[in-house]
Parts: C-alpha cells; structure tokens; sequence
C-alpha cells in the first residue's frame, strides 16, 4: 500500500480522479455498497461532462466502469478507493474510514490516507493451536485480511501457505499425546518451525511486527524455533476459540497488548527527540520543518494526534505561511499532512503522538538525517 500510494501521489494527470465511497464488510450491510458506488459513479460522470471535453470524459468513464463492472463487494473492507486518469484505473479496499466524496485535480487525493496509515500499527497475527497455525492481518484493530489457500499472496510459496494444518502430530481422545512428552514437545516445535519458515518467508514481503496468540506452552515454543524472535512485540495466551473463532474475534483480543507495544513506541519516540536534540538534529519550527521536509531530509517526523494546520504553501520559494482560514484562496486545509506526505514520499516515516505526551506548544517534531 505504501508502494502503490507513493506511486499515486508521484503521478499528474489532467484529470486525476480520486473517489471515495463508504462500504461495509459483511452481510447484509454490504448489500448496500453497489448502489453508494453507482451514486458516486454519477456525481463522478456529471462532474466530468461538465468540466471536461467529451473524449477526456468518456474515456476515464469507461476505464472506471470496465475496473468496477465486476467488483466483488463481499471482499469490501471500510472504504473503496478508486483512482482514475486517461491512462489507468486503481481500485483498492482499505481498512479505514473516510468521507465519501469526488475528488477532481491535478494530483490524486492521497494526503488523508497518508495520515491515516501513518498513524496506524500494522502487524501480522499469528494463531497457534497444536494442530493448526492461522495468520492475520491488521491495521490498529481493523482485520485487512485472513491468509487462506485462495489468496493470490501464497500463490507460488515456497514454504506451506496458511491455514497450516498439522499433520505430523496425533493425539488420544483424552487430549494426551500418544508419544512421550519429550517427542510429543519435539513434534510441536518441528510443526512451529515449520509455520515460522511460512511467516518468515510472507514476512519477507513486507517485514511488519508480530503478535502470537496462543497457550503459554506453544507461544514457548514458537519462540525458541522461530527464525526472528525479535520481530514478535506481544504474546496473547488468554484468547479463546482459537481454531474456529473469526478473525475478528481474535484480533479483538490482542487490542490490549497491541495498545501496550503503542505505548512502548511512544516512550521510544521521546528518547529518540532528546536524542536528536542533543545532537542538534531536531526542528520543531513549522517552517523549518516543512522545508526540511520537502527537500527529503527529514528522517522521523513526530505529530501531536490530531494536529491540523491550515497555511499558505509556496513550493517553488519552500515557504510555508500560517494561515486562519481553512478555506479562503490558496490556503492548504492541513499543512501537516502535505509534511507528512513529503516525509514518507522521501523514505521517512512518522509517528502519531498522545495528546498528553506532545504539548500543544511542541505539536511537531522533525528528526533530520543530518
């Protein structure tokens, strides 16, 4: 997603259509989800036939409808987003929610969804029982998806695609093992390190943290076979229903720990900012940091939650002006989110801070690279 939303924001088109329409991801409320589509398809084609030439118009009219005609709307996660120019059409399925609304430019309108990505903790879930091993993925408390046999990300997999199931491993009635403990313990690691090549090998794709779910015993073990012991920032041994459960009511359960690892993250960042200070590599001034930010050289940018600067941007000059009116002529609605867009464009990364940690007088932070 980081990939395709750079290479959005790197394109310009005349037009850039970007369109938002709010969808749901299980039955019946998707039932609705075509017919917010086709409604925003309509303000999308008046928009265009009013503003644009007959050829430009059709044109992206008909590569929109050509990407959408056979949607599967039971896939749906929070938001359908579609971005169209003469020249190509993305559809994508994101787990986050926004306004659903048209957007008609020169660039595609990627910066809300920049902000909301960057502040989010995406991470795998890796769900062990001694006879099968699952793997989710997340964003916050949000599934993006649960890896199954159908998905196009295992296909061609060198190692066993997930659910794995095991098959090395027999028990009695009673729940014993029909081996001894010492083989039984030894069976099970074998079956944990060969769910950990699996991980290690999806991992390697996108190389997001882990969360392990599971009883002590086989959360144990999974650590002392697993290839990057470092990678895992929480265990969960309290969840139930770990076989049949739905994902959702698994990553329910994990929501603690994910909020303690966050937390972790926090403290980290704030060593981090003295860090950088003492080493006179930090920049708290607005304007520095969007220059510095624009340029490329802003390593980690640090943001107080909810923090929204309407100003007036000259990129050629690389000035930014603070501004009172959001909407008056030429102002940017949310100067922060074109700085954290020019900061994870040019390989940075940035970090969402608690309210009660960054004061209204330090909302913004820039760690530069040197």
């Amino acid at each position: 997603m980081k990939a395709t939303l750079k290479s959005l924001r790197e394109t310009k088109a005349n037009p850039a259509v970007s369109i938002f329409v709010k969808t749901h991801r299980e039955h019946p409320a998707n039932d609705k989800d075509p017919i917010a589509l086709k409604n925003q398809l309509k303000v999308v084609e008046e928009r265009l036939t009013n503003e644009y030439d007959k050829r430009t118009a059709t044109t992206i009219l008909d590569n929109i409808h050509a990407k959408t005609k056979e949607h599967n709307h039971n896939l749906n996660l929070d938001t359908l987003a579609i971005f169209a120019s003469t020249d190509d059409v993305q559809v994508i399925r994101m787990p986050i929610d926004t306004t659903e609304r048209v957007v008609i430019s020169h660039r595609f309108a990627t910066r809300d969804l920049v902000r909301d990505m960057a502040s989010a903790v995406h991470y795998y879930t890796l769900v062990l029982t001694r006879d099968k091993a699952r793997l989710i993925e997340v964003s916050n408390d949000r599934v993006i998806r649960e890896f199954d046999l159908d998905d196009t990300a295992q296909n061609n997999m060198e190692n066993i695609p997930f659910p794995i199931d095991n098959n090395g491993l027999h028990t009695t009635s009673d729940g014993g093992s029909d081996r001894s403990a010492n083989n039984d313990s030894s069976a099970l690691k074998e079956f944990f390190n060969q769910v950990d090549k699996s991980v290690q090998e999806l991992w390697g794709e996108h190389k997001m943290p882990l969360v392990v779910v599971g009883d002590t015993k086989n959360i144990g073990y999974y650590k002392d076979v697993c290839d990057r012991p470092d990678n895992i920032i929480a265990t969960v041994s309290n969840a139930t229903n770990l076989e049949e459960g739905s994902a959702q009511h698994i990553i329910n359960s994990v929501q603690e720990a994910v909020e303690g690892y966050r937390t972790s993250l926090h403290q980290a960042a704030l060593g981090e900012i003295d860090k950088a200070r003492g080493a006179n590599r930090l920049q708290t001034d607005l304007q520095e940091v969007y220059r510095s930010a624009f340029q490329g050289v802003g390593d980690t940018l640090y943001v107080r939650r909810g923090y929204i600067q309407p100003a007036k941007i000259d990129e050629k000059a690389q000035t930014l002006s603070l501004a009172d009116d959001s909407g008056a002529e030429g102002i940017t609605d949310d100067a922060i989110g074109e700085i954290i867009e020019h900061v994870i464009h040019n390989g940075g990364k940035a970090v969402f801070m608690p309210q009660d940690i960054m004061s209204e007088d330090q909302p913004i932070a820039l760690v530069t690279r040197y």
